[in-house]
């Protein structure tokens, strides 16, 4: 019963996703061809939501669910990282048409090729996890 709250609230991302169509890949590739806002609108409206509600959980001193106070570790700041870091994120997104959540609300759709970007996905983490203590961080 403890996991029907994660059940509920992966379908209603699943709902919401598809719904504000992005899952899409063709909105996805109008993004990353700068030919329509609908997506930017998507993402930055995520952008502010979550800056909201950073404030709100440090203000307030919210806790999560077992009441455990949730804080925040601020990390080193490095411009190689975040390039090579989102460069190889930004790449996997144009070529999959979609990123890690979409992946799933896609396959939902029927649409079974996202299956492979999946199996990719869980590969390149799984790749990242033996190879980790390796790379520079």
């Amino acid at each position: 019963m403890n996991g029907l709250k994660f059940i509920l609230a992966g379908i209603l991302f699943g709902v919401v996703m598809s719904k504000s169509e992005a899952i899409s890949w063709f909105r996805i590739q109008e993004m990353f061809r700068f030919q329509s806002f609908h997506m930017y609108g998507i993402i930055g409206t995520a952008v502010v939501l979550g800056v909201l509600m950073v404030y709100a959980i440090k203000k307030y001193k919210l806790r999560d669910f077992e009441g455990n106070p949730i804080t925040f570790t601020p990390k080193e700041m490095s411009v190689a990282r975040y390039l090579i870091g989102g460069s190889v994120f930004g790449l996997g997104w144009a070529l999959t048409g979609a990123c890690p959540g979409p992946l799933f609300v896609n396959v939902g759709h029927g649409y079974w090729a996202f299956l492979l970007a999946i199996l990719g996905a869980l590969a390149g983490t799984f790749t990242y996890g033996v190879i980790k203590d390796r790379l520079p961080h």
